[in-house]
């Protein structure tokens, strides 16, 4: 399930947080799965929060740990989608499309990062002021504007 052309990973990991709510609404609410419910959504609404942190990183090392942070979070959200399938509390078909979205997150995620320090070295333009540095400018190369076609 792919996004349409132009939302950026703002977007989306915010939108995929709201099908995490949305589908833990219709999970059976026992003590079990009260405690996973809470869990899976504390994980998967982190992602887009911590993606909208590292947009506003004040340097490549803070980037790289905020885009660390998404990485685990995205990790952590498919670990507990894993649990819910296999304590048989949902079925796998009903969890199949936001696992493979949040592993697309998880992909692009480690991605940026290897680029990230890759790049460690390059140099900014001086003559950019302090709010307009990829750092500081949501529209960078840092805050991916990724297109991603259904």
């Amino acid at each position: 399930m792919g996004i349409k052309k132009g939302q950026d990973l703002k977007e989306r990991t915010k939108r995929l947080a709201v099908k995490v709510i949305a589908l833990t609404e219709e999970l059976p609410k026992n003590r079990a799965a009260n405690v996973l419910i809470g869990q899976l959504i504390r994980s998967a609404t982190s992602v887009g929060a911590n993606y909208r942190a590292a947009c506003r990183a004040k340097s490549r090392a803070d980037f790289i740990a905020k885009m660390g942070i998404v990485e685990e979070e995205a990790d952590e959200t498919l670990y507990w989608m894993e649990l819910f399938v296999e304590a048989n509390l949902i079925k796998q078909e009903n969890v199949e499309h936001l696992q493979k979205e949040y592993g697309e997150i998880l992909a692009i995620t480690v991605a940026s990062i290897k680029t990230a320090k890759l790049n460690k070295n390059s140099k900014f333009n001086p003559n950019e002021s302090r709010n307009s540095t990829p750092f500081r400018n949501p529209n960078s190369a840092f805050c991916i504007q990724e297109r991603i076609h259904p």
